[in-house]
């Protein structure tokens, strides 16, 4: 599975954790940015790229980190088939994909640590989606998105 990873300045530290922790996990892992915390950068050009990855690539998913993770959950789902969720523990990551199907998970650098940016996405990578009365309750989003 590819993993598409990103982050603004505010996430570049957690999201460099979390790379090598993926990668020594096996995961192939494509980092799209920011490549330093020094340079500014705006959360939703990151966040549509990797969205727009993960769009391209059925089996794919995203990673995507900054000061909260708010910032890039909330640009990722403008894109037309990206669910993504900021998640705070394992269970809200378990959840994510378990019930919502979500392909895109967001947190923070400012609101957890590193331990458990690990859990989370390990968790998130962990986790299938169960369908039944999820799938369609997932399938009215998409019905809304679509309107």
């Amino acid at each position: 599975m590819q993993i598409y990873l990103g982050s603004d300045h505010a996430g570049y530290g957690m999201k460099e954790v979390v790379q090598t922790h993926l990668k020594d996990a096996g995961h192939e892992v494509l980092d799209l940015g920011v490549f330093d915390e020094v340079n500014k950068a705006d959360y939703p050009d990151i966040a549509r790229e990797v969205g727009e990855k993960v769009l391209e690539n059925a089996d794919s998913l995203g990673v995507l980190v900054c000061g909260t993770g708010m910032g890039m959950a909330l640009a990722a789902n403008k894109l037309k088939g990206i669910r993504a969720v900021t998640a705070h523990d394992s269970n809200t990551a378990r959840m994510a994909r378990e019930h919502n199907n979500a392909n895109v998970i967001t947190f923070g650098q400012r609101v957890i640590g590193n331990d458990v940016a690990k859990e989370i996405v390990d968790t998130f990578l962990g986790a299938e989606f169960e369908g039944g009365r999820h799938g369609r309750r997932v399938d009215k989003i998409t019905a809304i998105e679509n309107a």
